[in-house]
Protein backbone atom coordinates (compact mmCIF):
# COMPACT_ATOMS: atom_id res chain seq x y z
CA UNK A 1 0.00 0.00 0.00
CA UNK A 2 1.09 3.05 -0.65
CA UNK A 3 1.19 5.81 1.60
CA UNK A 4 -0.65 9.88 0.50
CA UNK A 5 -2.14 11.26 3.23
CA UNK A 6 -0.33 11.52 6.73
CA UNK A 7 -1.95 13.37 9.74
CA UNK A 8 0.45 14.42 12.46
CA UNK A 9 -1.30 15.24 16.00
CA UNK A 10 0.39 18.27 17.41
CA UNK A 11 2.02 19.33 13.86
CA UNK A 12 3.00 22.70 15.08
CA UNK A 13 4.81 21.44 18.39
CA UNK A 14 7.99 20.64 18.68
CA UNK A 15 8.66 17.29 17.36
CA UNK A 16 5.52 17.20 15.62
CA UNK A 17 6.92 20.20 13.16
CA UNK A 18 9.93 18.59 12.59
CA UNK A 19 8.06 15.76 11.69
CA UNK A 20 5.94 17.89 9.22
CA UNK A 21 8.84 19.27 7.76
CA UNK A 22 10.71 16.21 6.70
CA UNK A 23 7.18 14.70 5.29
CA UNK A 24 6.66 17.53 3.25
CA UNK A 25 9.57 16.89 1.48
CA UNK A 26 8.85 13.61 0.73
CA UNK A 27 5.59 15.58 -1.18
CA UNK A 28 3.03 13.83 0.99
CA UNK A 29 0.15 15.68 1.73
CA UNK A 30 0.15 16.48 5.51
CA UNK A 31 -2.24 17.73 7.81
CA UNK A 32 -1.99 18.84 11.11
CA UNK A 33 -4.72 18.48 13.88
CA UNK A 34 -4.24 20.84 17.11
CA UNK A 35 -6.39 22.85 19.15
CA UNK A 36 -5.43 26.47 17.28
CA UNK A 37 -5.01 27.33 13.66
CA UNK A 38 -0.99 28.30 13.24
CA UNK A 39 -0.68 30.34 10.00
CA UNK A 40 3.48 28.96 9.73
CA UNK A 41 1.82 25.18 8.96
CA UNK A 42 -0.74 27.10 6.32
CA UNK A 43 2.70 28.76 4.75
CA UNK A 44 4.07 25.73 5.08
CA UNK A 45 0.98 23.89 2.80
CA UNK A 46 -0.01 22.00 5.70
CA UNK A 47 -4.09 21.17 5.84
CA UNK A 48 -4.73 21.73 9.36
CA UNK A 49 -7.85 20.95 11.37
CA UNK A 50 -8.59 21.77 14.51
CA UNK A 51 -10.17 20.42 17.91
CA UNK A 52 -9.48 18.48 21.23
CA UNK A 53 -8.13 14.72 21.70
CA UNK A 54 -10.48 14.12 24.10
CA UNK A 55 -13.07 15.35 21.68
CA UNK A 56 -13.84 12.12 19.60
CA UNK A 57 -15.62 13.38 16.94
CA UNK A 58 -13.02 15.97 16.15
CA UNK A 59 -10.21 13.39 15.93
CA UNK A 60 -12.60 10.71 13.82
CA UNK A 61 -13.23 14.01 11.50
CA UNK A 62 -9.21 14.19 11.15
CA UNK A 63 -8.62 10.96 10.65
CA UNK A 64 -10.65 11.17 7.38
CA UNK A 65 -9.07 9.62 4.21
CA UNK A 66 -5.63 9.39 6.21
CA UNK A 67 -3.23 6.80 5.45
CA UNK A 68 -0.96 7.19 8.62
CA UNK A 69 -1.35 8.56 11.96
CA UNK A 70 2.07 10.06 13.81
CA UNK A 71 0.39 10.62 17.22
CA UNK A 72 2.75 13.18 18.85
CA UNK A 73 0.27 15.76 20.73
CA UNK A 74 0.67 15.20 24.63
CA UNK A 75 0.42 16.93 27.95
CA UNK A 76 3.71 17.12 29.45
CA UNK A 77 4.49 18.59 32.52
CA UNK A 78 5.71 17.49 36.37
CA UNK A 79 2.38 19.14 37.77
CA UNK A 80 -1.42 19.31 37.12
CA UNK A 81 -4.52 17.66 37.87
CA UNK A 82 -4.10 14.05 36.96
CA UNK A 83 -7.86 14.06 34.85
CA UNK A 84 -6.00 16.70 32.33
CA UNK A 85 -3.06 14.44 31.57
CA UNK A 86 -6.06 11.79 31.58
CA UNK A 87 -7.91 13.33 28.74
CA UNK A 88 -5.55 13.70 26.72
CA UNK A 89 -2.86 11.58 27.03
CA UNK A 90 -5.05 8.62 27.66
CA UNK A 91 -8.72 9.66 26.09
CA UNK A 92 -6.51 11.35 23.38
CA UNK A 93 -4.85 8.04 22.43
CA UNK A 94 -7.68 6.02 22.40
CA UNK A 95 -9.48 8.56 20.52
CA UNK A 96 -6.98 8.13 17.40
CA UNK A 97 -6.74 4.54 17.61
CA UNK A 98 -10.92 4.13 17.75
CA UNK A 99 -10.72 6.70 14.55
CA UNK A 100 -7.59 4.76 12.91
CA UNK A 101 -10.04 1.43 13.05
CA UNK A 102 -13.25 3.26 11.79
CA UNK A 103 -11.00 4.50 8.77
CA UNK A 104 -9.18 1.78 7.95
CA UNK A 105 -5.53 3.74 8.51
CA UNK A 106 -2.29 1.77 6.90
CA UNK A 107 -0.59 2.34 10.54
CA UNK A 108 0.08 4.53 13.38
CA UNK A 109 3.25 5.93 14.75
CA UNK A 110 3.03 6.81 18.49
CA UNK A 111 5.26 9.33 20.25
CA UNK A 112 6.07 7.92 23.87
CA UNK A 113 8.41 8.41 26.32
CA UNK A 114 11.09 6.47 28.44
CA UNK A 115 9.54 7.82 31.55
CA UNK A 116 7.04 5.30 30.99
CA UNK A 117 9.30 2.69 32.61
CA UNK A 118 11.52 4.48 35.03
CA UNK A 119 11.60 3.18 38.48
CA UNK A 120 12.76 6.14 40.14
CA UNK A 121 16.27 4.25 39.95
CA UNK A 122 19.28 3.81 37.27
CA UNK A 123 18.58 2.72 34.17
CA UNK A 124 22.03 2.10 32.41
CA UNK A 125 22.00 0.54 29.02
CA UNK A 126 18.01 -0.75 29.58
CA UNK A 127 16.25 -2.17 26.56
CA UNK A 128 12.45 -2.43 25.67
CA UNK A 129 11.63 -5.31 27.79
CA UNK A 130 11.78 -3.50 31.37
CA UNK A 131 8.41 -4.02 32.80
CA UNK A 132 6.85 -0.74 33.54
CA UNK A 133 6.47 0.18 37.18
CA UNK A 134 4.07 -0.65 40.03
CA UNK A 135 3.87 2.88 41.28
CA UNK A 136 4.76 6.86 39.30
CA UNK A 137 5.73 9.74 41.16
CA UNK A 138 3.70 12.06 38.38
CA UNK A 139 0.46 11.88 36.43
CA UNK A 140 2.72 12.37 33.02
CA UNK A 141 4.80 9.40 32.94
CA UNK A 142 1.64 7.36 34.26
CA UNK A 143 -0.86 8.39 31.87
CA UNK A 144 1.79 8.01 28.93
CA UNK A 145 1.92 4.35 30.19
CA UNK A 146 -1.33 3.94 29.82
CA UNK A 147 -1.59 5.25 26.25
CA UNK A 148 1.72 3.21 25.58
CA UNK A 149 -0.92 0.06 26.82
CA UNK A 150 -3.54 0.55 24.40
CA UNK A 151 -1.38 1.36 21.45
CA UNK A 152 -0.25 -1.86 22.14
CA UNK A 153 -3.35 -3.05 22.16
CA UNK A 154 -4.50 -2.06 19.24
CA UNK A 155 -1.61 -3.49 17.68
CA UNK A 156 -2.62 -7.04 19.02
CA UNK A 157 -6.40 -6.02 17.61
CA UNK A 158 -4.90 -5.60 14.32
CA UNK A 159 -3.72 -2.16 13.99
CA UNK A 160 -0.16 -1.48 12.76
CA UNK A 161 1.59 0.34 15.08
CA UNK A 162 5.04 1.08 16.50
CA UNK A 163 6.06 2.92 19.17
CA UNK A 164 9.18 5.41 20.06
CA UNK A 165 10.34 6.27 23.36
CA UNK A 166 12.76 9.39 22.76
CA UNK A 167 14.26 11.19 25.46
CA UNK A 168 14.90 15.05 26.25
CA UNK A 169 14.80 16.18 22.51
CA UNK A 170 16.33 19.30 21.94
CA UNK A 171 17.30 21.92 19.43
CA UNK A 172 16.16 25.10 17.52
CA UNK A 173 12.65 25.78 17.99
CA UNK A 174 12.97 23.61 21.35
CA UNK A 175 9.78 25.04 23.88
CA UNK A 176 10.27 22.91 26.67
CA UNK A 177 13.81 21.85 28.02
CA UNK A 178 16.40 24.30 26.34
CA UNK A 179 14.31 27.32 27.55
CA UNK A 180 13.33 25.64 30.94
CA UNK A 181 16.92 25.77 32.12
CA UNK A 182 17.69 29.02 30.61
CA UNK A 183 15.09 30.69 32.66
CA UNK A 184 16.32 28.89 35.98
CA UNK A 185 20.12 29.37 34.41
CA UNK A 186 20.70 32.03 37.86
CA UNK A 187 18.76 29.51 40.22
CA UNK A 188 20.00 26.25 38.78
CA UNK A 189 21.83 23.85 41.17
CA UNK A 190 23.21 20.15 40.60
CA UNK A 191 21.22 17.32 41.92
CA UNK A 192 22.83 14.37 42.75
CA UNK A 193 25.62 12.94 41.42
CA UNK A 194 27.78 14.72 38.86
CA UNK A 195 28.78 11.62 36.71
CA UNK A 196 25.67 9.88 36.11
CA UNK A 197 24.50 9.69 32.26
CA UNK A 198 21.06 10.38 30.70
CA UNK A 199 20.35 10.00 26.69
CA UNK A 200 19.20 12.50 24.77
CA UNK A 201 17.75 13.54 20.99
CA UNK A 202 18.27 15.96 18.64
CA UNK A 203 14.50 16.85 17.34
CA UNK A 204 15.77 16.08 13.48
CA UNK A 205 16.94 12.87 14.37
CA UNK A 206 13.91 11.85 16.80
CA UNK A 207 11.64 13.15 13.40
CA UNK A 208 13.86 10.84 11.61
CA UNK A 209 13.34 7.81 13.46
CA UNK A 210 9.21 8.50 13.18
CA UNK A 211 9.55 9.04 9.40
CA UNK A 212 12.06 5.52 9.08
CA UNK A 213 9.30 3.60 11.74
CA UNK A 214 6.26 4.66 8.73
CA UNK A 215 8.48 3.62 5.97
CA UNK A 216 9.97 -0.08 7.95
CA UNK A 217 6.21 -0.55 9.60
CA UNK A 218 4.83 -0.47 5.67
CA UNK A 219 7.84 -2.75 4.21
CA UNK A 220 7.65 -5.28 7.16
CA UNK A 221 4.46 -4.98 9.29
CA UNK A 222 5.31 -7.96 11.74
CA UNK A 223 7.11 -4.92 13.51
CA UNK A 224 3.76 -4.01 14.61
CA UNK A 225 3.69 -3.91 18.28
CA UNK A 226 6.88 -2.98 18.79
CA UNK A 227 9.12 -0.24 20.87
CA UNK A 228 12.30 1.03 20.23
CA UNK A 229 14.43 3.48 22.17
CA UNK A 230 15.70 6.52 20.18
CA UNK A 231 18.61 8.98 21.09
CA UNK A 232 21.55 10.43 20.36
CA UNK A 233 23.45 6.75 21.03
CA UNK A 234 25.96 8.63 23.12
CA UNK A 235 24.82 9.24 26.94
CA UNK A 236 26.07 12.75 28.54
CA UNK A 237 26.39 13.91 32.47
CA UNK A 238 23.19 15.62 32.33
CA UNK A 239 24.90 18.36 34.17
CA UNK A 240 27.65 18.39 30.90
CA UNK A 241 24.25 18.73 28.61
CA UNK A 242 22.70 21.63 30.67
CA UNK A 243 25.90 23.39 30.51
CA UNK A 244 26.31 22.86 27.07
CA UNK A 245 22.82 24.61 26.60
CA UNK A 246 23.88 27.38 28.93
CA UNK A 247 26.72 28.18 26.84
CA UNK A 248 25.08 27.83 23.45
CA UNK A 249 23.34 30.90 25.04
CA UNK A 250 25.70 33.13 26.57
CA UNK A 251 25.61 32.07 30.13
CA UNK A 252 27.58 30.40 33.30
CA UNK A 253 27.62 27.23 34.25
CA UNK A 254 25.77 25.76 36.77
CA UNK A 255 26.89 26.55 40.43
CA UNK A 256 25.90 24.63 43.83
CA UNK A 257 25.04 21.11 44.37
CA UNK A 258 22.55 19.36 46.70
CA UNK A 259 22.18 15.76 47.42
CA UNK A 260 19.32 13.53 45.99
CA UNK A 261 17.60 12.90 49.22
CA UNK A 262 17.56 16.94 49.84
CA UNK A 263 16.07 17.54 46.51
CA UNK A 264 13.96 14.70 47.28
CA UNK A 265 12.34 15.88 50.28
CA UNK A 266 12.32 19.44 49.45
CA UNK A 267 9.83 17.82 46.36
CA UNK A 268 7.75 16.47 48.95
CA UNK A 269 7.66 19.82 50.78
CA UNK A 270 6.36 21.30 47.76
CA UNK A 271 4.30 19.23 46.93
CA UNK A 272 2.33 19.34 50.31
CA UNK A 273 2.12 23.25 49.91
CA UNK A 274 0.91 23.34 46.38
CA UNK A 275 -1.46 21.05 46.85
CA UNK A 276 -3.09 22.72 50.38
CA UNK A 277 -2.74 25.84 48.71
CA UNK A 278 -4.34 25.39 44.97
CA UNK A 279 -1.52 26.55 43.35
CA UNK A 280 -1.59 25.75 39.78
CA UNK A 281 2.20 26.84 38.61
CA UNK A 282 4.46 24.21 38.54
CA UNK A 283 6.77 23.89 41.93
CA UNK A 284 10.12 24.95 41.47
CA UNK A 285 11.25 21.00 42.55
CA UNK A 286 8.84 17.77 42.69
CA UNK A 287 9.59 13.88 43.84
CA UNK A 288 9.51 12.41 40.17
CA UNK A 289 11.92 15.69 38.95
CA UNK A 290 14.46 14.84 42.13
CA UNK A 291 14.66 11.47 40.94
CA UNK A 292 14.88 12.54 37.45
CA UNK A 293 17.65 14.80 38.07
CA UNK A 294 19.52 12.66 40.64
CA UNK A 295 19.88 9.23 38.64
CA UNK A 296 21.06 7.76 35.20
CA UNK A 297 18.93 6.59 32.58
CA UNK A 298 20.19 5.80 29.39
CA UNK A 299 18.91 2.97 26.79
CA UNK A 300 20.44 0.20 24.51
CA UNK A 301 19.03 1.24 21.23
CA UNK A 302 20.30 -1.57 18.89
CA UNK A 303 16.80 -2.76 18.36
CA UNK A 304 15.85 0.48 16.76
CA UNK A 305 19.62 0.27 14.97
CA UNK A 306 18.53 -3.45 13.80
CA UNK A 307 14.90 -2.91 12.92
CA UNK A 308 14.63 0.53 11.39
CA UNK A 309 18.31 1.07 10.31
CA UNK A 310 18.07 4.34 12.80
CA UNK A 311 21.24 6.01 13.46
CA UNK A 312 21.91 9.92 14.78
CA UNK A 313 22.67 11.41 11.25
CA UNK A 314 23.27 14.93 13.50
CA UNK A 315 26.09 14.87 16.43
CA UNK A 316 25.86 16.50 19.74
CA UNK A 317 28.30 18.67 18.65
CA UNK A 318 26.70 19.85 15.27
CA UNK A 319 23.13 19.96 17.47
CA UNK A 320 24.77 22.62 19.96
CA UNK A 321 26.37 24.55 16.94
CA UNK A 322 22.79 25.32 15.02
CA UNK A 323 21.04 25.42 18.36
CA UNK A 324 23.59 27.93 19.59
CA UNK A 325 22.79 29.09 16.02
CA UNK A 326 19.36 29.85 16.63
CA UNK A 327 19.60 31.20 20.00
CA UNK A 328 21.79 34.22 18.92
CA UNK A 329 19.00 34.94 15.84
CA UNK A 330 15.58 33.70 18.09
CA UNK A 331 16.89 35.91 21.31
Amino acid sequence: MEIKNVLVTGGAGFLGKAIVKKLLKKDLNVTSFSRIFYPELEMMGVMQVQGDLADKKAVLNAVKKIDAVFHVAAKPGLWGPFEQFYQTNVVGTQNVIEACFKNKVSQLIYTSSPSVIFDQYDMENVDETVPYPSKYLAPYPETKALAEKLVRKAAQDGLNTIILRPHLIWGPEDNHVVPGIIQRAKSLKQVGRKDDLVDTIYVDNAADAHILACEKLLENPSLSGNIYFISQDEPISKWVMANAFLEAAGLAPIKGHVSGRTAYFAGMLCEAVYKIFRIKEEPPMTRFAAKELSTSHWFNISKAKKDLGYYPKVSTQEGLERLKQWLSTSG
